[in-house]
């Protein structure tokens, strides 16, 4: 078994992985509050943790990945009433888009997406069992947690009480025992989505949504919780404490995991700045596979800065790997795809050593650039299989070179904007050869010249003219 680490927020250290069975691992991840289009931001996470499944599902026999979907929330209310829509078809939509959205960058589907909505039970069972153990309180329509009844709150973020109104996004209200208490349950207008409760018609407050689908799904105690390090505190430290608590337990989640932010310049990427930008638009001008690379090219707990530059090198180096397994074909026209479950060839070690030291995805790329120049350099057929199998196989962990080396090439999203189709391309490929075959050089030179124009890169090989979009 590999020695796979990672660095636990929690502890603040690189840790070794150990599950707590080694039989089944299990993962939660926070998923987006969909009351609009997300930002690429948004699927760094998801690309993140996309990564880190990949590689556990290589070692470990069994595991469960939870991702939900935030689908009751005050930023939801204010976007349907400003659509004079209902709330459910809102949430709906853009559930629909934001599932497209990821496929778009390659994340395949968490095992289980559970909604806030269809967990009000649970939701209402774990506020009732904390009001019973005394760590919550009903006042004024609200049920709020009491900080200062967990002795443990504050170790995540590494905050002391005192500390922690400075700066610290908390409502300061008469009906609190303390200013830092938390709403577990809050009461709805008539205008408001709402579900009775013992505590009179009312709707969840943000942190004990994770909290009850977690515990419905994967249990009391769960392996990995993952986020953006914005959901540290206080999203992830209530979390925590709340789940604690319900669950009688100090051993709630084992292993943190937190990725940076994404910045336009200095600025954090944000709704509320305003500097977004959203996948959906991003995936107009560039294919998913580019922008999953981009998000790949820092290390996740490190902030990353966004940029057409960025994705400039991405679209290069996507290219440069694309274009050896376009020279170097082998006997079967594979893609990574093929490598999804790990038999049709070992991982190579250079990648997974890469991913197994906290997820290092610039060094599993640089890897992944060593071994297509070791198929670069391949002379015979055997080696070339073996060289070209293991790129593939680098590939499936890091979710890339699943597309077709030639149809890469020649879609439009990996091209500059061109309104000449494949098939305007083919023909004038085949004119070119005809002038080629007659004689008619200047004819030949000027259809290169004509295509080139078009943002269209003609190959002439031993096998015929390939093409390319630039």
């Amino acid at each position: 078994m590999i020695n796979i680490q990672f660095h636990n927020t929690s502890s603040g250290r690189k840790e070794t992985f150990e599950p707590a069975d080694p039989n089944h691992v299990t993962v939660y991840v926070c998923g987006p509050t969909v009351y609009d289009y997300v930002h690429i931001g948004n699927g760094r996470p998801a690309v993140v943790f996309d990564v880190l499944i990949r590689l556990l599902e290589r070692h470990y026999p069994r595991v469960t990945y939870v991702s939900n979907i935030t689908d009751i929330d005050d930023k939801i209310n204010a976007a349907a009433a400003k659509n004079n829509e209902p709330i459910s078809v809102l949430a709906e939509r853009f559930t629909v888009a934001y599932t497209e959205d990821m496929t778009t960058l390659g994340v395949r589907p968490p095992d289980i997406v559970p909604k806030a909505t269809h967990h009000i039970e649970e939701i209402i069972a774990m506020i009732e069992q904390l009001i019973a153990q005394e760590n919550a309180y009903a006042s004024d329509g609200h049920v709020l947690f009491h900080v200062p009844s967990d002795p443990l709150y504050g170790n995540l973020s590494k905050r002391c009480l005192e500390d922690m109104l400075a700066g610290a996004r908390v409502d300061v209200a008469d009906y609190k025992k303390d200013a830092k208490d938390f709403v577990l349950w809050k009461p709805s207008s008539g205008q408001q989505p709402g579900w009775d409760s013992p505590w009179g018609r009312g709707r969840p407050g943000w942190h004990i949504e994770c909290s009850a689908m977690i515990k419905k799904h994967l249990g009391e105690t769960i392996d990995i919780h993952g986020g953006g390090s914005d959901l540290t505190f206080p999203h992830h430290e209530n979390e925590a404490a709340q789940s604690r608590c319900a669950n009688q337990t100090s051993d709630y989640v084992r292993y943190w995991l937190h990725n940076g932010m994404l910045t336009m310049g200095s600025e954090k990427m944000s709704k509320s700045v305003g500097n977004v930008l959203t996948i959906h638009g991003l995936a107009q001008q560039h294919s998913g596979e580019v922008l999953r690379y981009a998000l790949l090219s820092g290390q996740y707990r490190s902030s990353l800065s966004w940029s057409d530059e960025l994705l400039s090198q991405a679209r290069s180096s996507l290219d440069s790997l694309y274009q050896c397994l376009r020279d170097n074909p082998g006997d079967a026209p594979l893609t990574s795809n093929d490598f999804a479950n790990g038999t049709a060839a070992e991982d190579p070690q250079s990648v997974v050593e890469a991913l197994a030291d906290d997820l290092n995805t610039p060094q599993a790329l640089a890897a992944l650039h060593e071994l297509a120049n070791r198929l670069r350099r391949a002379t015979d057929a055997q080696s070339i299989a073996s060289a070209r199998a293991q790129l593939l196989a680098g590939g499936w962990l890091l979710g890339l070179l699943h597309e077709d080396p030639e149809r890469y090439f020649t879609a439009s999203k990996n091209a500059t904007k061109s309104s000449i189709s494949n098939d305007e391309i083919d023909a004038k490929i085949e004119a070119r050869k005809t002038a080629r075959k007659d004689g008619d050089y200047q004819l030949a030179d000027d259809i290169r010249d004509e295509l080139a124009a078009a943002g269209i890169e003609l190959e002439d090989s031993r096998e015929g003219t390939r093409w390319r979009r630039l």
